[in-house]
């Protein structure tokens, strides 16, 4: 199976690229949030890719889906998880950023889902009823760059947020350390990590 992907640009297509590893061209199908990053990128460009492998007796012809974060490809996995929303229905369909789409499931906001292609109102309620609850962690989701610094937390559970906030959605070290500290100014019964990722994505609600 393919987890991930580097090398060289080949060829990009309205939802799709061509990418050159280890002098194999692999053809990824990319949602357009993923292919919208890749604006500045120019045939020849290294380019890097979580991937999503999909291959099923039913279409055995392997289907590979890239993501920038490895946390987008798991909100990718969530949403497949919906009934009638497979993976290539999930593409097409996600022309809405994740924290975009992950805040609507949360706040049961069937008009925004509504905005991704394909998506109707009996498909919008369905992906409410499965997976809000679930979405706090990428409803707090930022565009940054990547490498950003670390810093220490004291607790065990903050210390996990912490490296959830830097490593995989892309916060600075400065500010997702002050996002837990205001979190537990707020609510001093915080006791687990699920807990403080709900208490953080409150305080970025207000």
């Amino acid at each position: 199976m393919i987890g991930y992907l580097e090398g060289k640009l080949l060829k990009k297509d309205d939802d799709r690229i061509l990418l050159l590893a280890n002098q194999v061209g692999y053809e990824v199908l990319l949602p357009a949030f993923v292919m919208d990053s890749l604006k500045s990128k120019a045939v020849g460009d290294e380019t890097a890719l979580y991937i999503y492998y999909q291959q099923t007796e039913r279409q055995p012809k392997p289907v590979l889906i890239g993501f920038n974060f490895e946390v987008e490809r798991e909100f990718f996995q969530y949403f497949i998880s919906v009934e009638d929303i497979g993976p290539i229905k999930a593409v097409k369909a996600l022309n809405l950023s994740v924290r975009e789409t992950a805040r609507a499931i949360e706040s049961g906001d069937a008009a925004t889902l509504k905005k991704l292609k394909g998506i109707g109102s009996r498909t919008a309620q369905k992906i409410i009823a499965t997976l809000q609850g679930r979405m706090n962690k990428f409803a707090l989701m930022r565009k940054t760059e990547k490498g950003t610094e670390q810093e220490s937390v004291a607790e065990d559970f903050s210390r996990q947020v912490f490296d959830v906030l830097v490593k995989q959605l892309g916060y600075r070290a400065a500010d997702a350390k002050k996002m837990i500290s205001e979190a537990i100014k707020r609510n001093i019964n915080i006791a687990t990590p699920e807990d403080l990722i709900e208490e953080v994505y409150r305080g970025e609600k207000k």
